[in-house]
């Protein structure tokens, strides 16, 4: 009997392709509910999910003959990681796939904020030639603190080096890894050099809501923020009040604390006070949660996923 791979999220059609290649039975089941999948989950070897279904403590009651867990995309904060080892399931994730869309566009986000892009864009639009309101400033001779050397990390010190910047960074968990593109160095010179910042953290107990009132004001000098991790990383209304201050210059966000919510179910004015300010300021730039959203990243992601279960 065919092993079977049971599809909870959507992927690229690659993996579903490559696993039935190799003799798995490959069933999508990505309209079910969640009472539907854990009816059908004790039939399943495997398991791919996004981020949408979470494998908590009741669904792993229902995981009877489940070996691997397959998560397309770097987070795994939906999987308890702990029952899953007790239990002998493996688990995957593909930061490889966007590590490159990752770090393109933290570049391209912190362009747009140094050189006013969006809003010199608006006013042209509108006939207003504001050249000296938006004059810019130069990324070059600056110092980019990249705090989690990880995949994603390890991508954006690669496309920082042809701009003259010096890129540090910081990792908790990590030694030993500076290198012609980036300097190791400890807590203490990462508050004191760093004028850009930029985060590449996983969602964890000890990483919610790390970036506060007090660990901004530990920075020497005041800094750009660039988060592209994941949104409770950050809390919304320090950065505002970093903003107001002067603290934080500018903010580059591709991920909110206010991911959870269904955005599709709300409208502006029912969010808080802080997005509210947040999305006021012409220092921020953001996007929806696509930094690793790319039409290469999308199949990049899968294949990698194939390549590491098949293996």
């Amino acid at each position: 009997m065919k092993p079977k791979v049971i599809f909870i999220d959507s992927v690229h059609p690659i993996l579903f392709e490559r696993l039935e290649k190799e003799g798995y039975e490959c069933h999508w089941k990505t309209q079910l509910s969640r009472s539907e999948v854990l009816a059908i989950l004790p039939e399943y070897t495997g398991a791919v999910i996004r981020s949408k279904f979470k494998f908590d403590e009741e669904v792993f009651t229902f995981c009877e003959r489940l070996k691997w867990i397959a998560r397309s995309g770097a987070g795994m904060e939906n999987i308890d990681a702990n029952i899953a080892k007790t239990k002998g399931i493996q688990l995957f994730n593909s930061p490889e796939g966007n590590r490159d869309a990752v770090a393109e566009h933290c570049i391209a986000m912190i362009l747009n904020l140094f050189n006013n892009l969006k809003r010199s864009d608006a006013e042209v639009r509108e006939a207003q030639w504001n050249r000296e309101k938006n004059r810019g400033v130069e990324l070059k001779g600056r110092t980019v603190g990249i705090l989690g050397y990880g995949f994603m990390g390890q991508a954006l010190a690669e496309r920082l080096c042809g701009f003259g910047v010096t890129t540090i960074a910081y990792d908790k968990y990590k030694s030993d890894f500076s290198s012609e593109l980036v300097k190791e160095v400890n807590l203490s010179d990462f508050f004191k050099q760093t004028d850009i910042l930029s985060i590449h953290l996983p969602l964890t107990e000890e990483t919610t809501y790390l970036v506060d009132n007090q660990f901004i004001n530990q920075f020497q000098k005041n800094i750009y923020l660039i988060n592209t991790a994941r949104g409770k990383n950050v809390r919304i209304a320090d950065l505002v009040n970093a903003l107001d201050s002067g603290k934080v210059l500018g903010a580059c966000l591709d991920v909110l604390e206010y991911e959870q919510t269904s955005f599709e179910d709300l409208k502006k004015e029912d969010l808080p006070l802080a997005f509210q300010q947040l999305i006021a300021s012409d220092k921020v730039v953001l996007t929806p949660h696509v930094a690793g959203w790319t039409q290469e990243s999308y199949f990049k992601l899968s294949d990698v996923l194939a390549d590491k279960i098949l293996k």
